[in-house]
């Protein structure tokens, strides 16, 4: 290797496979990027304690989660972007009233609005993790929350949109949409990091497969898609590499001549 880059990786879909296992030779390829002297970081819309493990596994103490609401470099918070507390509560009451659960995020723990639903199960359970959001719906009280989970069947959520100009609205599953702050991205959380570092934008590596990957994926330069994601997102690349099943990650590092 000439020069140092800097990679961020997805985690579902992109790093974890469809059953949220990680393909071996994914990870035979994260350490032979570290062994290189590369610098290797995840950019998520997941919380931080739903991928712990993950990052242990690798070695990963880079990354950019919540869809950019929260980062970390080398284990210490590099930013954050807080919700707007009394707009969340209007939306929330709104939700209630529409029998749409809400469930509130900070960088440790879940809490839900309801003490149980349906959607909630099905959009939680779909993740596989280890961490299932209790009942508090006062848990937006004297916290930052980075990000908000709205359980909605599909177009249900424009009713927000138009209500809600606070906030963006990205679905991530049938009957789930993540509520961020208005204009938060994984793009601006990397754009904290390689700041901070230096990395030219030649040397800025990014995959991903998922609607809330689009910005990241048109602003970094060297911006790959995985070959499971949807048309939009592949439009939004320089690059398509083959599917995650199809071990993506490691041919699509081959083809920027990363490995």
């Amino acid at each position: 290797m000439t020069e140092q880059s800097v990679i961020f990786f997805d985690i579902d879909g992109t790093l974890l496979d469809h059953d949220k296992e990680l393909p071996h030779a994914t990870k035979e390829a994260i350490f032979q990027l570290k062994e290189a002297g590369h610098v290797v970081a995840i950019a998520t819309g997941r919380a931080p304690f739903m991928f712990e493990d993950l990052r242990k596994e690798l070695d990963i103490h880079t990354y950019v989660s919540y869809n950019g609401q929260f980062v970390v470099l080398n284990g210490k918070v590099l930013h954050t972007n807080p919700l707007n507390i009394p707009s969340l509560v209007k939306l929330t009451e709104t939700a209630l009233h529409n029998n749409h659960p809400v469930v509130f995020m900070d960088h440790k723990d879940m809490k839900a609005n309801v003490p149980e639903h349906s959607y909630i199960k099905e959009g939680i359970d779909s993740l596989k993790i280890d961490r299932f959001p209790t009942h508090d719906p006062y848990y937006y009280k004297e916290r930052e929350l980075y990000q908000s989970l709205l359980f909605c069947k599909e177009g249900e959520e424009k009713q927000y949109e138009q209500e809600f100009h606070d906030f963006d609205f990205i679905r991530w599953h049938p009957v789930g949409v993540d509520i961020l702050p208005k204009g938060g991205s994984k793009a601006r959380g990397i754009q904290k990091i390689v700041d901070k570092l230096g990395f030219p934008p030649e040397h800025q590596y990014a995959f991903g497969d998922g609607l809330n990957d689009i910005e990241m994926l048109s602003t970094v330069q060297n911006s790959i898609a995985m070959g499971n994601a949807e048309d939009t997102v592949k439009e939004a690349a320089k690059f398509v590499t083959k599917s995650v099943e199809e071990d993506g990650i490691y041919h699509g590092l081959q083809m920027v001549g990363l490995l």
